[in-house]
């Protein structure tokens, strides 16, 4: 089974990282204040960037690693994902 290592964009511009196996119900759960503390305080805007991994021990080791990012590179991450979608829409 899938899971999903995710980082939202909060509405301070402030980012938030969490693994689930639901992306999409994990997402309405933050937008709706139930999804973690951290998210009730920094009011999720949207969800920037996800990567797709084969465990739950993989999600986690990846999400500690995302963690010990700091905000730049993290950013990085998300516009590196962003500049890959870009490039593979224009291949068509």
């Amino acid at each position: 089974m899938a899971y999903y290592v995710y980082i939202i964009l909060c509405e301070d511009n402030s980012l938030y990282t969490g693994h689930t196996r639901n992306i999409d119900e994990r997402a309405r759960l933050h937008a709706s204040g139930r999804g973690a503390k951290y998210t009730r305080m920094h009011k999720p805007k949207s969800v920037a960037y996800i990567e797709v991994v084969d465990s739950r021990a993989l999600a986690m080791k990846r999400e500690r690693a995302i963690k010990k990012l700091s905000h730049q590179q993290k950013v990085n991450l998300i516009n590196s994902c962003e500049n890959l979608k870009r490039e593979e829409e224009s291949d068509y």
